[in-house]
């Protein structure tokens, strides 16, 4: 049996390592120069593996495709992924958070450790290979430095990730070449992105950049139902971005896609009730001005003072109760996502209804999918990669068992 894998991230490899446990012979391409790169990007802050919270809330986090993610997370879920890396001499430890990292915090071990193990296999691993679709004849068409390549195989895996973060090789060039096929595919879209706000020249100048800690983000969905998280954010030149941001990007880029615009309201002072937050704003300011007002009695200063006087009306700061309401509830409206290639992450992608059990693409036997390719999202804190590493064991054993069902085997 031999099995190509297209893509050399995450749900690449895994692919390949299911597939070369079963005594296939396979080969990964990947366009870039070297294996993994947007995987030891999201290791550059501490590699959040995975999460430890329990599989039904961990399922929700995938939000409308979570019944499509449930069966990858059953073959090859949270814990198996922390028994993997363990095989691979990393140990892992659960954060304050819930979330899970390798002991070191790092990426790169773990990915040289991995690439070691699968060449030590017999995995051969091909770096400018960028994927140009089939020749007449079903073979896969690469470009490499060396010129034009074409390759046979029994089985194809593409694992070629999302549209995020291009100069790292997620730059969705496959979508033509599927939906030249007839493959049902679902707009591309950023996810975990940051968003426009019409700030004023003063705020971009003087604050962007600036974090804001601690805050509460709220609202409300596209369906009524309302969302409130906590954390901190950063106010860019552009508009707002950051963790908690992020948490609930998925819904208001839907608000913005369906509606034109999206608002949010921030809590700038999440550890003070409005009845003290009044009660300290009616203090005698005195002399003081009213920047040292705030900071002296309510701990308002700085990105968030501004954040304030860019919101609220001049009028507004002589009254405790109405600027009390605004620092607990400030609305925030929200142009536009940031664009796709600033993203952490993609939604859209090969719709779940084009694949079978298997993640084969129906209308090309022998074809199989895995990773941010395929349609689902979910916010940062080990979704993503829990998601990508599960649907590329899935793909592998998927591309297995359908060889070893096909006698003889099929041209793709």
């Amino acid at each position: 049996m031999k099995i190509a894998v297209i893509g050399g991230g995450p749900a690449g490899l895994m692919a390949a390592e299911v597939a070369l446990a079963s005594g296939a012979c396979v080969d990964v391409y990947d366009a870039m120069p070297s294996i993994g790169r947007k995987f030891l990007l999201a290791g550059k802050g501490g590699l959040n593996l995975t999460h430890s919270e329990p599989v039904d809330k961990f399922l929700l986090r995938y939000g409308t495709r979570w019944a499509h993610i449930q069966p990858l997370l059953t073959g090859f879920g949270p814990e198996a992924l922390r028994e993997w890396a363990r095989g691979m001499g990393v140990e892992t430890f659960i954060g304050t958070s819930g979330r899970v990292f390798p002991s070191d915090l790092k990426s790169a071990p773990l990915l040289r450790a991995w690439l070691r193990r699968l060449r030590q296999g017999g995995v051969g691993i091909h770096v400018r290979h960028r994927w140009c679709g089939w020749d007449e004849d079903g073979a896969l068409r690469f470009t490499t430095q060396q010129g034009d390549r074409l390759v046979s195989a029994d089985a194809v895996i593409l694992a070629l990730g999302g549209g995020s973060w291009p100069r790292f090789g997620s730059d969705g060039s496959w979508v033509q070449l599927l939906a030249e096929r007839g493959v049902s595919i679902h707009p591309l879209r950023p996810a975990n992105c940051g968003f426009d706000v019409n700030w004023s020249q003063h705020l971009r100048v003087r604050f962007a950049g600036r974090p804001v800690k601690p805050v509460v983000v709220s609202g409300i969905t596209l369906d009524g139902v309302e969302f409130r998280q906590q954390g901190e954010l950063v106010v860019t030149a552009t508009g707002l971005e950051g963790g908690v941001i992020y948490a609930v990007s998925a819904w208001l880029r839907d608000a913005i896609l369906t509606t034109g615009e999206a608002r949010i309201y921030l809590d700038l002072a999440p550890d003070r009730e409005l009845p003290r937050l009044i009660s300290d704003l009616s203090r005698s300011r005195g002399s003081r001005s009213m920047a040292s007002h705030l900071k002296r009695c309510v701990g308002i200063e700085g990105v968030k003072a501004c954040l304030l006087r860019e919101c609220v009306p001049k009028e507004d700061f002589s009254d405790p109760a109405r600027l009390g309401a605004a620092m607990k509830a400030l609305p925030i409206q929200l142009i536009a996502p940031r664009p796709l290639e600033e993203a952490i992450s993609t939604a859209g992608g090969v719709a779940f209804e084009a694949l079978d059990a298997r993640l084969m693409i129906r209308d090309l036997p022998g074809v199989f999918c895995a990773g941010e390719m395929l349609d689902w999202e979910a916010p940062t804190g080990g979704y993503l990669l829990t998601g990508c590493f599960a649907s590329g064991h899935a793909a592998g054993a998927g591309a297995v068992a359908w060889l070893q069902s096909v006698r003889p085997l099929s041209a793709v």
